[in-house]
């Protein structure tokens, strides 16, 4: 049986969420982060996903975590639902601007190209593709999610509050999966901050910034409204990840 998914957002600290989780003796991965079994053709053979997770007894919770599940469509998330209604389901998410830099980046560097080989012009192409647009429309996600699910079964975690406060978000984790959080409060606080990957070097250039925060400025407000979270600091990102 499985008990939670992670959804989602690409670079958003999923890697991170999963090789912390992994080191709690209640939480288990039995098929590895990464299943992506919803977003491979042939998913109709349920059984062979549910079949990667099973029965277990308490206290061990058992998922996977694959950040493609946040751009699932309704009819495959409706799927999913069918197959594991009670899933205990988490989403990070980051600054949109910063993650669609971060994309832009790891883009560069699969075309062998260095950041200042690659244009303005090829750059502002990566932002708005069709893919990257998908991966940072949050509130889409989110939506699509939450018309299958209920609120209380889903968990936002903000890269931020991994950044800042990394106890504080697994402990709160760990009691929205239903596992044991004090294994988090003993942890020493250098290994629970240590990067799993970091992101790419290269500093964004003024002209692309002013671009980025044109482009996601009404999203990162609606969020905001949505989620009652002040995200003033994501409208001022000043490029600094």
């Amino acid at each position: 049986m499985i008990d939670f998914l992670g959804i989602g957002a690409q670079k958003c600290g999923t890697t991170w969420l999963y090789e912390r989780l992994d080191e709690h003796p209640a939480v288990d991965f039995p098929a590895g982060k990464e299943v992506r079994f919803w977003v491979r053709p042939g998913n109709e053979q349920v059984e062979a996903w549910t079949g990667l997770f099973p029965d277990v007894a308490p206290p061990t919770k058992q998922g996977e975590i694959t950040p493609a599940y946040a751009l699932l469509d309704p009819e495959t998330i409706e799927a999913v639902h069918r197959a594991a209604p009670d899933v205990q389901i988490f989403f990070s998410m980051r600054n949109p601007m910063a993650r669609a830099w971060s994309a832009a980046k790891m883009a560069v560097f699969r075309s062998e190209m260095t950041i200042a080989e690659a244009s303005d012009r090829w750059f502002i192409d990566h932002f708005n593709s069709a893919g990257s647009r998908k991966r940072g429309d949050f509130l889409g996600s989110l939506d699509n999610w939450l018309d299958h699910y209920p609120e209380d079964s889903l968990q936002l975690i903000f890269f931020d509050d991994i950044l800042a406060d990394p106890r504080r978000v697994l402990v709160d984790l760990s009691e929205h999966l239903g596992v044991d959080p004090q294994f988090f409060m003993g942890r020493d606080e250098d290994e629970l901050r240590a990067p799993v990957h970091e992101g790419m070097p290269g500093v964004i250039r003024p002209s692309l910034l002013g671009y980025l925060r044109d482009l996601y400025a009404p999203q990162i407000e609606a969020l905001a409204g949505r989620t009652g979270r002040d995200l003033t600091d994501w409208l001022e990102w000043d490029g600094n990840e």
